[in-house]
């Protein structure tokens, strides 16, 4: 059992200062007379999210590869240490379930592993399989989730020597319905105009990346109430993509120096088109574990930094059907000395990170 904790400060999105009550890894009424206080002047946010998450993949000289249980559990834990403490998990070669019986790591919801076309992604990823085999492969993987499926829509083909959708229009459509039939929701990985038209039309519940939306698929969304998750981190890494396949595929090459140099224009419209757009990394091989703060920060260019700080935290909670900071609810959140709301590189360093109630990390002297 954990001790009761007490701290005074914003809880945020609230505005106002109050005194805030943890005992037995929930949110309660105060006071309690016994609880250690951890600040009496800081700002508090909800647990951050990452919902672009590869807890256990990891790189091998040919492409991807399962982690072992102790690199998986490092994974976890670095996201945890920078406030990260719920993720979505985005498909990932590696078994991770045994982590939700820890407590020390942060809540996942998982996607069971994502599919992708034979031969058309990283070696070793995802399930790779034929079109006529997609829409049972993607409902056999949502069952292994918790709410959650991932596919990969888009990739380099090679006779076109550019991105071109993976799947026939109707495997995807049929693909989704399926999942939804099960009550699971479906997102899928996306960089060019055609694949993503098509995902939108078929009802897709998420995109992923995003960088090939149009005007028109942008209202489309929004009408539909489609969520955006646009890694913008891993967008960042457009120029090297490009560069290693420029030489065997220039068109290819163009095409993505083309999405990267419009790429937060493309956003800023999908935000202000009122898209819900959520925190993501894509965290696992090319971009380090850790960096959701890093993800809210960039997200800062497309709106307010109290879009940013909602999408990486109390927003993206409610969108995964987690609670925020209510009483009731468990104790995950992360303390901060100054206001994220004024300097959003303040949530780059936390003064402390609490999961179900318990301090788990420190980076700063308290009050």
């Amino acid at each position: 059992m954990s001790e009761p904790l007490h701290l005074k400060g914003v809880i945020l999105p609230e505005t106002e200062p109050r005194d805030f009550w943890v005992a037995d890894g929930c949110v309660v009424e105060g006071p309690i007379a016994a609880a250690t206080t951890l600040s009496e002047q800081c700002w508090v946010l909800p647990g951050l999210v990452d919902a672009h998450d590869h807890i256990g993949l990891g790189a091998s000289p040919t492409g991807a590869v399962a982690l072992s249980p102790e690199e998986t559990l490092r994974q976890a834990l670095t996201d945890r240490d920078a406030g990260v403490l719920l993720i979505r998990e985005n498909g990932t070669p590696a078994q991770t379930r045994w982590l939700d019986e820890r407590d020390d790591v942060p809540r996942i919801v998982h996607s069971g592993r994502h599919v992708a076309r034979t031969r058309r992604y990283v070696r070793g990823m995802a399930v790779e399989v034929d079109p006529e085999e997609f829409p049972a492969e993607l409902e056999r993987q949502a069952r292994a989730g918790t709410g959650w499926v991932k596919f990969v829509a888009d990739w380099i083909e090679r006779d076109a020597g550019d991105l071109t959708p993976c799947w026939p229009a109707w495997a995807v459509a049929e693909g989704i319905e399926r999942c939804h039939a099960l009550g699971v929701r479906v997102t899928a990985h996306t960089f060019s105009e055609q694949a993503v038209a098509e995902l939108v039309d078929a009802g897709i519940d998420c995109v992923e990346h995003g960088t090939g939306l149009t005007d028109e698929v942008i209202a489309k969304m929004a009408a539909q109430g489609t969520t955006l998750v646009p890694t913008i981190t891993n967008l960042e890494n457009f120029p090297h993509y490009a560069e290693q396949g420029g030489a065997k595929f220039p068109r290819y090459a163009a095409h993505m120096m083309d999405l990267y140099r419009r790429h937060i224009e493309t956003l800023g419209k999908c935000h202000d088109a009122g898209i819900p757009i959520f925190c993501g990394t894509d965290a696992g091989t090319v971009v380090l574990h850790g960096k959701a703060p890093g993800e809210i920060v960039k997200l800062g260019k497309l709106g307010s930094h109290e879009f940013a700080l909602g999408a990486g935290s109390w927003a993206a909670r409610t969108w995964l059907g987690q609670p925020n900071l209510e009483v009731g609810a468990p104790a995950d959140f992360v303390v901060y000395e100054s206001d994220p709301r004024v300097d959003l590189r303040a949530v780059e360093h936390p003064a402390c990170v609490v999961l179900r109630g318990v301090v788990v990390a420190s980076g700063g002297a308290a009050h």
